[in-house]
This record gives structure tokens, C-alpha cells and sequence, in this order.
């Protein structure tokens, strides 16, 4: 019998969670049935969004079960199979992670594309988030090269794709990020980069010095202030895609909204929240073709923030709140 050892949570947490809310559990997994695949995890994905999988409430997917194993982005190579189309040394990525190894239904299964990067970047700028960074900004916001370009935190695994996206196109960008570190490593990729950790008016001050033409397109990963001086400096018919609101994630009571709402009505502008899945469908292979050639060939870089072994992987998605990773956050776990 082949044991997994996965994490689970025993109940739903408010606010930031605590450490201790994570266990690690041990079982047997059941005989392979007909159509299943099971798969040896080496990398696993912790991302923002998980956080509103432990509400208890189902927003656009399904919360966590209590006391079963979690879920999230994993690659790993297929150690026994009963599939009619994988077989046992694929590499595969898949969405049973939070464990060291996933007995899966194959067709929730995908092996990885013919693209020359290391496997973990399907987790990463080749994997959810940069198919979220993309979508925003193509199918979302229809981005044109001749639009000034505002990308919150734009030095996390989202974030740093839409900005080099934006200025490969020709279009003026400026990113937001929360430690000089971070906006150094902007600047240095031709990004404007202000400071997000500062009251609405003061990110309004350096937003206008950083593009007294406003802003044309704004990516919004951070919300509460920082949308608030966006939406103070958009142009008319701007366009904001909605990807989320990190600073919100933890919060135990709703927070007020934005005190300049109405900048929507009265510079008409389109605000649109978009769900990855949703839009991406019908799309995967022009995402690849596009983003692809130029990350084998080190036009767009990316950052990874690594943690070792399965024990670390609720440390991993706590520093998500901290603002301490640098790109994505990954776990390794051999």
C-alpha cells in the first residue's frame, strides 16, 4: 500500500489564520480504480486565493472540507497509472496538492507542454498565474500598446508577468510594490514603481507624478487604498480588470469601499472582476504560443520564493500576507 501525507483543517479560521490551524495527516491510499492515476508530487503551488477556500462560504469554487485533504497546484510524475492515455513517468500538473502524493481521476490530469523551462514554472508564470496575468490583460482589459498601464503588486507571481506583458507591448506601466527591493527590481525592467504601503492620498500623489497622462488600464491585485487612489487617477473609459483584493483576504469584518466610488459613473469607466477559469477556456494554447517562446528565451523573467519539504508548505502560504516571497511561492519537496 502507498501512504500520502496531506494537510488538512479542522476548522474555518477569522482573520490572518494561525499555524496551528494546518495538520498534517497520514492515510493509505485505496487500490488505483479504472481512469486513475497516481502522481509522486515534487512541487506544489500556494497562492493568495486559497485563503478564501477556508471561509466555509462558497464564492466562486468551492470552500475547503474540514478534516479532508486541501487542494492547490501541483507538479509530479505519474508512479502507477490505470489510464487510457498516461502512463507511469508522465510529468503532469494537477490541482492535489497540499500532499506528497495524489490518487487523481486521469482527466483531471494535464502533462506538461512542450515549452523548455524548468517543470516549476507551470506552477508559475506558465501556470495559474500567468495565465491570469495574460487573460487580465488581453481578454479582460484589451489592452493596447498606446494605454498607460497600472499593475498593483506588481512584483508577485501575477503581477510581474502583467507588467513585462505591458511593456513589451509598447504600453507605459507603472507597478506598485511594497518593499524597495521590489520596486528596485520594477525599475530596472523599465517599470515605474510606486509604494502601495501608504495612505490613499499619498499613493494618489505618486501615481500622478508617475503618470500625469492617468491611466488608461489598471490591473487591481491589492484593493482597499490602492484602488481608491486608481480610481482617483483613471482616465476616462478606463478599463480595470479585477483579479483580486489581497489586502481584504483577512479581514473578520467588511471594510468600507472605496471613498471615490463614483469616479465609475463619472469617468464611465468599465470595472470588470474576472474569474482565470472562466476566461481562459478556449485560450490555453494561444496563452502558450504567446507567453511561452518568451519565457524559455528570458524575455519575461520571473522570481520564485522556495520553501523545503510538505512540513513547510502552511509556512509557505502564510508569508503569502506577509509580503515576504519574492515571484511565486513554491514548496519542493524533493
Amino acid at each position: 500500500m502507498t501512504q500520502s501525507r496531506y494537510f488538512t483543517i479542522s476548522e474555518y479560521p477569522e482573520g490572518l489564520p494561525e499555524r496551528s490551524l494546518f495538520q498534517l495527516e497520514t492515510q493509505e491510499l485505496p487500490e488505483l480504480q479504472e481512469g486513475e492515476v497516481r502522481v509522486r508530487n515534487h512541487w506544489l503551488s500556494v497562492d493568495p486565493y486559497m485563503r478564501g477556500r477556508m471561509s466555509g462560504s462558497k464564492t466562486y469554487i468551492e470552500p475547503f472540507e474540514l478534516n479532508k485533504p486541501m487542494q492547490g497546484g501541483a507538479f509530479g510524475e505519474v508512479i502507477e497509472s490505470r489510464h487510457h492515455t498516461l502512463k507511469e513517468g508522465d510529468r503532469v500538473i494537477h490541482m492535489g496538492g497540499w500532499r506528497d502524493v495524489a490518487q487523481l481521476d486521469g482527466d483531471q490530469v494535464q502533462p506538461l507542454p512542450d515549452i523548455d523551462v524548468p517543470p516549476q514554472a507551470f506552477l508559475g508564470v506558465l501556470g495559474m498565474p500567468g495565465m491570469t496575468a495574460w487573460a487580465g490583460l488581453t481578454l479582460v482589459a484589451e489592452l493596447k500598446s498606446s494605454d498607460t498601464v497600472l499593475i498593483s503588486a506588481a512584483s508577485g507571481a501575477v503581477g510581474s508577468l502583467a507588467a513585462q506583458l505591458a511593456h513589451q507591448k509598447g504600453c507605459t506601466v507603472i507597478g506598485s510594490a511594497g518593499s524597495q527591493e521590489k520596486r528596485e527590481w520594477l525599475e530596472a525592467r523599465g517599470i515605474k514603481a510606486v509604494d502601495h504601503h501608504q495612505s490613499a492620498d499619498d499613493i494618489k500623489k505618486a501615481l500622478k507624478e508617475a503618470a500625469p497622462q492617468g491611466v488608461d488600464v489598471y490591473y487591481e491585485n491589492v484593493g482597499g487604498p490602492m484602488l481608491e487612489a486608481a480610481l482617483d487617477v483613471m482616465n476616462d473609459f478606463g478599463r480595470i480588470a479585477v483579479c483580486g483584493m489581497i489586502s481584504r483576504y483577512n479581514e473578520s469584518a467588511p471594510s468600507a469601499g472605496p471613498a471615490n466610488i463614483a469616479a465609475v459613473l463619472t469617468k464611465r469607466l468599465r470595472m470588470q472582476g474576472f474569474i482565470v477559469y472562466e476566461w481562459i477556456k478556449g485560450h490555453e494554447q494561444e496563452f502558450y504560443k504567446q507567453v511561452g517562446p518568451l519565457v524559455a528565451d528570458g524575455s519575461i523573467e520571473y522570481r520564485e520564493t522556495v520553501e523545503e519539504g510538505l512540513e513547510r508548505t502552511p509556512d509557505a502560504f502564510l508569508a503569502l500576507f506577509e509580503g515576504s516571497n519574492q515571484g511565486k511561492m513554491l514548496v519542493r519537496l524533493d
